[in-house]
C-alpha cells in the first residue's frame, strides 16, 4: 500500500532518493491515466479509452484487457513502449491536497522502496541549507504541469461526454475456444461526431475535446500491440517454465565412464 508524506527537512534531509527503473510497480494496472499534454505521443503507442469513474468519464491508456495484467510491463520489470505516461515518470512523487488545506503540496510514496537512507546512492531531497534541490524543483514543476493539464483534460472528456460523444467500446477477447466481451471500455462514436450540430461542436471545440477526440480514434490501432505483447510475455513464461524445468535437472548427470548415475 502507498504511504505518502509530505518532503519536508525533518523527515527527509539525512535521506536520498532513487529514480525509477523497475516499474513492477503497476505490473497489474490495466490503464495509466493520461491527460491531453501527453496525447500526441501516447495514441502512437498504446490504445486510449474512457473508464467510467464515479459519476463520469476518465482518459487512460489501455495496457491490456485481461484484469491484473499490465502487458508494458516486462516479467523483469522493463517498460517494452516507446512512451512512459507522465503518471509514471513522476513515480514515485505526487501532488496532494492536505484536509482543509488550499494548496497541494509535494509528497513521496515512502512504501515505494526508492526512499534510503542518506549513506546509499540516490538524489538529495535538501541541499546544506535545508532547501529543496533542483531535481525537487524540476519534479514539483513537472507535477504542477501535469495536475493544469489534467484539469482542462477532464473538461474536454465532460464535453465530449455532454455532446453524447463517447459510447460503449465492443471488444472481444479470445481465450482458447472461449470468445469474452471485454466490459468497462468506453471510446468516441466516430458516426455521432461526424454528424454533431454546430451547438455542440462550438462547446466541445472550446472545451478542447476536439484534439482529444482525434487522438482517441487514432490510437484504437494501438490494439494490435496489445496482441503482440500478449504473445510476447506468453512465450516468455513458457521460455521461463522450460529454464525452470531444467534447472530442476542439473542436480545429477549420467556418467559416461561407469554408467552410473552421480549427484552433485
Amino acid at each position: 500500500m502507498p504511504e505518502f508524506a509530505a518532503i519536508t527537512p525533518e523527515r527527509h534531509a539525512k535521506k536520498v532518493w532513487k529514480r525509477v527503473t523497475d516499474y513492477a510497480f503497476v505490473a497489474e494496472d490495466t490503464g495509466i491515466p493520461l491527460v491531453g499534454a501527453e496525447l500526441s505521443k501516447a495514441a502512437l503507442a498504446m490504445p486510449i479509452g474512457f473508464m467510467k469513474i464515479d459519476a463520469g468519464y476518465q482518459l487512460f491508456a489501455m495496457t491490456s484487457l485481461q484484469p491484473g495484467t499490465n502487458l508494458y510491463v516486462a516479467p523483469d520489470g522493463m517498460w517494452l513502449a516507446g512512451y512512459i505516461p507522465a503518471a509514471l515518470r513522476g513515480y514515485p512523487f505526487r501532488l496532494l491536497k492536505p484536509e482543509n488545506a488550499e494548496k497541494s503540496i509535494l509528497c513521496i510514496n515512502e512504501a515505494s522502496g526508492l526512499v534510503v537512507e542518506s549513506e546509499e546512492d540516490g538524489n538529495a531531497f535538501f541541499n546544506d541549507q535545508d532547501q529543496p534541490t533542483q531535481a525537487i524543483k524540476d519534479i514539483l514543476n513537472f507535477l504542477i504541469e501535469v495536475e493544469a493539464s489534467r484539469a482542462l483534460t477532464q473538461r474536454a472528456v465532460n464535453a465530449l461526454a455532454d455532446a453524447g460523444l463517447i459510447t460503449p467500446w465492443e471488444i472481444n477477447l479470445k481465450q482458447g475456444e472461449k470468445v469474452m466481451p471485454v466490459e468497462g471500455l468506453f471510446r468516441i462514436d466516430e458516426a455521432a461526431l461526424n454528424k454533431i450540430d454546430d451547438e455542440d461542436f462550438l462547446a466541445v471545440r472550446k472545451a478542447g475535446g476536439l484534439a482529444l477526440a482525434y487522438a482517441q480514434l487514432l490510437s484504437m490501432n494501438q490494439l494490435t500491440v496489445l496482441e503482440r505483447l500478449g504473445k510476447l510475455r506468453g512465450q516468455i513464461l513458457e521460455q521461463q517454465a522450460a529454464a525452470a524445468e531444467v534447472s530442476n535437472l542439473t542436480g545429477f548427470s549420467l556418467s559416461e565412464d561407469e554408467g552410473s548415475l552421480m549427484f552433485d
